[in-house]
């Protein structure tokens, strides 16, 4: 904590002695074009933040003049998609999928990439969990408080980080205030109701004035849910079948013989499912007609289930635990003009957090501890336009401290340490635009031993460079053509590099390898914007080509009994080690919308997604867990007052599986809304009324671990009323 703080001074009094020497000088330059990024956040006015702008970037530009893929999901539709998880949140956007390991424990799966290769944060820092440790912890991210969400894809992400190369979502929030209200106070409540879990939720944020220059914050939320109702059988077919084949075999040493039977008969209802979450926080800005710095504390604590994997063999264990969690977070925010010249404006993002959670046996008692201490910083200077050409240069420091303490400690106490140096510029000549980026970062990994506090398991320093460029060119006024290439590295991860024990949460004995070297990867991707106002369309499409990719595969159990024997510990779980080899992925999405006709004031829209991915290990066969084809539909009836809307979702088959993966059958689900504006649009008052899985699909996700015990939910009826001042 001393060193955040200390971080947080050093930057700021950066920020204000860089500020105070540029406006005694010059107030603008002549013939100097000003900044896109100007009109978004320094005015005491609320900006204009359309679905189409895109913010995460260092340079806020338009959706339709990004290079890569990209998504932003706000207003009516977010409303619309909100779940209590960011990844089945965001699970309807093109490319993008979910871990989905049950209810409360999923994360986003971005073009087949996840875990280490793609980053969740909030308001451009990381969420300092430990989602990407493992499948069964949960983000900690509230989608309740979320403003806005956008998901970059492609290089450009790898701005926030060598380990985004599969891309970055980032929820936008109102934590730290960024402009004052318009009336000296702002007022946003959210009340929700969900069927499937018998899901109660709700939101409130405020802002107050006071005085000329102060803004005050204070939000908070609760969701509490029951375990969730599914369509059909808990087990899939397959797992059915391998319970029922067990059952009267004797279960020699078993305290508690298994009922298998039991357990292939499970069914509409998804046991230890049920969670109880609760946020709060509080914010404080100082905003002027230059700029503003803000900090903010927030409080996360959640208590969730994770569905039981069940034994479908004798030998097998069959738990119910429960995780514990709780964070408390710092972040400080600013933003300053520098008042002309070869600056625009300089931005400072810092992030501390203290996290910890507790995987609770069935009598409460616990057995595992995680610990993760974070700190992240971003400190960016942004170019002022001239001639055509913008862009953003800064640095970004990451620690990260990590301890799993219990009977799962499969990853030995250790320390991260990230130092990254990026650069964005962007040139536009009339109908033409360029782009580059290029990142420089150090990495440095230990592992400690507890008991002696010296190093053991390894030390490892890595120097990445990754690098981008690009070109698009308005072909007419509606459509841009846009291609992009880019060079990567990623350095491996702690867990990668340093796991060595049983991990309950995906049932398998997990090994490291501490001599793995730098992931690289060529990339090129091709995109297609058309927009004429009644038709839009987005298109993209990538391949990558990596070396040194880092998987998880299984492995003889012999090779973990090895790794295992120095500490006496059995091996009684599959044995998976992380290993490097060539590896491809290449796809698709694409997103159309248009408006068919209109009757009277009322239009009526259609719109349709789809996206693919094929990804393989060379020499070893397809990437496991790799979401499978989809088509999405809409049609839609828009008025004044009410939007009615009805879409179909098609899965396909998957069954390009490893050898230690069930296939996927197609499914189809059905979902209607009706969201009512009884003030008109502009208000920010609306109900929405939605029938989500209308038919009760039984929804199996392929991307999920335990897509063969935990189904997605069944019929959901669900209520959402939003309310502002």
């Amino acid at each position: 904590m001393t060193r955040y703080l200390a971080g947080v001074a050093f930057l700021s009094l950066v920020a204000t002695q860089v500020h105070a020497q540029s406006t005694s000088g010059p107030a603008s330059t002549p013939g100097a074009a000003p900044s896109a990024a100007g009109t978004a956040t320094t005015s005491s006015r609320a900006p204009v933040l359309g679905p189409d702008i895109i913010v995460t970037a260092p340079v806020p530009q338009s959706e339709r003049d990004v290079l890569q893929g990209t998504s932003v999901l706000t207003g009516e539709a977010l409303t619309r998609d909100l779940r209590p998880t960011i990844g089945e949140t965001l699970s309807r956007l093109p490319g993008v999928s979910a871990t989905s390991f049950g209810p409360s424990a999923s994360r986003p799966i971005l073009r087949g990439f996840q875990g280490e290769r793609v980053r969740v944060l909030t308001d451009g820092i990381g969420s300092f969990d430990v989602s990407n440790t493992s499948v069964d912890h949960a983000v900690v991210i509230n989608p309740l408080l979320a403003e806005r969400i956008e998901v970059l894809r492609g290089p450009s992400a790898l701005l926030f980080g060598s380990s985004a190369v599969g891309g970055v979502v980032n929820v936008v929030d109102t934590r730290i205030p960024r402009t004052r209200p318009e009336n000296g106070f702002r007022l946003n409540a959210l009340a929700n109701y969900g069927s499937a879990a018998n899901e109660r939720s709700g939101q409130a944020a405020a802002d107050v004035a006071v005085g000329e220059y102060l803004v005050l914050h204070a939000d908070g939320s609760y969701l509490k849910t029951d375990d969730l109702e599914i369509g059909g059988f808990a087990l899939s077919r397959q797992a059915r079948a391998a319970a029922l084949s067990q059952v009267g075999l004797p279960q020699p040493g078993a305290e508690e013989p298994i009922d298998f039977a039991a357990s292939a008969a499970i069914r509409n209802r998804l046991p230890n499912s049920a969670s109880r979450t609760w946020t709060a926080g509080a914010g404080a800005s100082i905003i002027t007609d230059t700029g503003n710095l803000g900090v903010s504390y927030s409080r996360y604590d959640s208590l969730y289930g994770v569905p039981l994997r069940y034994a479908t063999e004798v030998g097998q264990e069959q738990e119910a635990p429960r995780l514990d969690i709780k964070q408390d977070r710092y972040d400080l925010r600013g933003e300053v003009e520098t008042g002309g010249g070869l600056f625009d404006r300089i931005r400072i993002r810092l992030g501390h957090a203290d996290y910890r959670h507790f995987e609770l046996e069935e009598d409460g008692s616990v057995g595992t501890a995680f610990y993760n201490n974070g700190t992240e910083g971003r400190l960016e200077v942004v170019q002022a336009n001239r001639g055509g050409w913008t862009g953003a240069s800064g640095i970004q420091y990451l620690n990260r401290l990590f301890n799993v303490v219990g009977d799962e400690a499969f990853l030995p106490r250790n320390e991260t340490n990230q130092t990254g140096l990026f650069t964005l510029q962007q040139y536009a000549s009339g109908r033409f635009r360029a782009e580059g980026g290029l990142r420089y970062e150090w990495s440095d990994l230990a592992a400690r031993n507890d008991t002696l506090n010296r190093f053991f398991a390894g030390q490892r320093s890595f120097n990445a460079l990754s690098a981008s460029l690009g070109a698009s060119y308005e072909v007419s006024d509606a459509v841009r053509l846009g291609l992009n290439g880019s060079r990567t590295e990623r350095a491996p991860s702690a867990e990668e590099l340093f796991a060595n024990g049983a991990h309950a949460g995906t049932q398998a004995y997990e090994l490291g390898n501490p001599d793995f070297r730098l992931e690289k990867s060529w990339g090129l991707e091709a995109t297609l914007h058309a927009h004429t106002g009644a038709v839009n369309f987005d298109a993209s499409a990538y391949y990558n080509r990596f070396s040194n990719y880092i998987s998880e595969n299984q492995v003889d159990q012999a090779v973990c009994a090895a790794a295992a024997a120095p500490s006496g510990r059995e091996v009684d779980l599959p044995c998976f080690q992380y290993q490097q080899a060539d590896a491809r992925y290449y796809g698709f999405e694409a997103d159309l919308s248009a408006t068919l006709f209109t009757l009277g004031t009322t239009r009526i829209n259609g719109d349709v997604l789809g996206d693919y991915v094929h990804a393989n290990i060379v020499d070893l066969g397809p990437v496991p867990r790799i979401p499978p084809a989809r088509v999405l539909g809409g049609l839609e009836a828009q008025g004044e007052r009410f939007t009615l809307r009805g879409e179909v979702e098609h899965l396909f088959d998957q069954d390009r599986i490893t050898a230690f993966e069930t296939p996927t059958k197609d499914y189809t689900i059905v979902n209607a809304s009706v969201s009512l504006s009884p003030f008109g649009r502009d208000s920010k008052t609306t109900l929405l009324l939605s029938a989500n899985n209308l038919f009760d699909v039984n929804v199996r996700r392929h991307a999920s671990f335990l897509k063969d015990f935990a189904p997605l939910a069944g019929r959901d009826l669900r209520a959402t009323l939003r309310f502002g001042l």
